[in-house]
């Protein structure tokens, strides 16, 4: 397979929409970027910067920026979505009628839809028309986007029910800072990368209060049981929870300085209020719609996930991040279960 005269659109001009928007453009791809918001899209295309976004990145001149919805899906042999999870169903109900039937899907987005408990690649599949019988796939791994823009290495997982979508995938995203490695598990991987966000707005929460090395060696331990937990009640993989999907995404995530979910955490570990910090950062902060989906879905299937509840209730009961911390030191002591 070659990605030699592909075209390829992208949905969302968001820093994952940007970073692959070049990586495809280095391998001789046509790309096409769309947003839902013609406002931000005028000065892209004029200036091929977003510095708010990402403050060094150059755009590509030939990335095409579209605003027109029609232009920019008619004629591609891929698409990609790159929108947060929360806005997935709104934009592609908007899309829809303008997508050709057929065409593959692979999203970058990581969450996990309020109301309905919807994977990304689920909600395309509901927002679209043929979107049962269309191909999808999940790309997700440690990718910090201002490490992607400076071309430092990377892994990613393209996991498809479809291996031929999966192949595509790592031919089209074949560049020197980039290694794409296939999975068949879909459900697992879109699980651990929503997940794990979760687990980084605690982790920044034991660097606010500065808990330590060793609070934040077990958060990461115990939260990547917990994922493990609920994926596999749900039908996941137990072994794509400690792949690179899985425990790969949460280190890069907890660890990582420029990390929104991490940074949005350790902020209220500080003591500012979730208002004040997504009344100021610019990008979506996906593990806090997240956090309540999940805790909905671990009540529904008898899962126990003690980290994403206290989580929750620090995010939307009031609780105290260094409250939460004590009451989790003070379970009843058990043997360690991993998944």
């Amino acid at each position: 397979m070659t990605s030699m005269n592909k075209r390829v659109s992208i949905v969302g001009d968001g820093q994952m929409g940007l970073v692959l928007a070049e990586a495809l453009s280095t391998r001789g791809v046509g790309v096409r970027l769309w947003g839902p918001f013609p406002d931000d899209l005028e000065p892209l295309a004029r200036t091929r910067r977003s510095p708010q976004r990402l403050a060094d990145f150059v755009l590509p001149d030939d990335v095409e920026v579209i605003a027109d919805d029609e232009a920019a899906v008619s004629g591609a042999d891929f698409l990609i979505n790159a929108i947060p999870t929360q806005f997935i169903r709104p934009v592609w109900q908007r899309l829809a009628p303008h997508v050709p039937g057929g065409i593959p899907v692979m999203c970058v987005s990581k969450g996990i839809e309020n109301d309905t408990g919807l994977r990304p690649t689920e909600i395309i599949a509901e927002a679209l028309p043929d979107g049962a019988d269309r191909s999808m796939c999940a790309l997700s791994g440690p990718t910090v986007a201002a490490e992607l823009a400076r071309h430092l290495p990377a892994t990613l997982v393209a996991a498809s029910t479809d291996p031929m979508l999966g192949e595509a995938a790592q031919d089209l995203f074949n560049v020197p800072w980039l290694r794409v490695y296939r999975h068949d598990d879909l459900l697992g991987v879109e699980l651990a990368g929503a997940l794990k966000n979760i687990i980084a707005l605690a982790a920044g929460m034991v660097d606010g209060l500065g808990a330590g090395d060793n609070a934040k060696s077990a958060l990461l331990a115990r939260g990547l049981a917990e994922i493990a937990r609920l994926g596999v009640a749900l039908g996941a993989k137990r072994d794509t929870f400690f792949g690179i999907a899985g425990v790969g995404d949460l280190a890069t995530t907890c660890f990582s300085p420029s990390g929104r979910n991490r940074s949005c955490g350790e902020r209220l570990g500080r003591g500012d209020s979730l208002e004040e910090i997504l009344s100021s950062t610019v990008s979506v902060v996906e593990g806090v719609p997240t956090t309540r989906s999940v805790v909905a879905l671990a009540a529904e299937h008898g899962v126990e996930m003690p980290i994403s509840e206290a989580v929750a209730a620090i995010l939307f009961g009031g609780l105290d991040p260094a409250d939460a911390i004590d009451a989790l030191m003070r379970r009843e002591q058990k043997v360690e279960r991993i998944g």
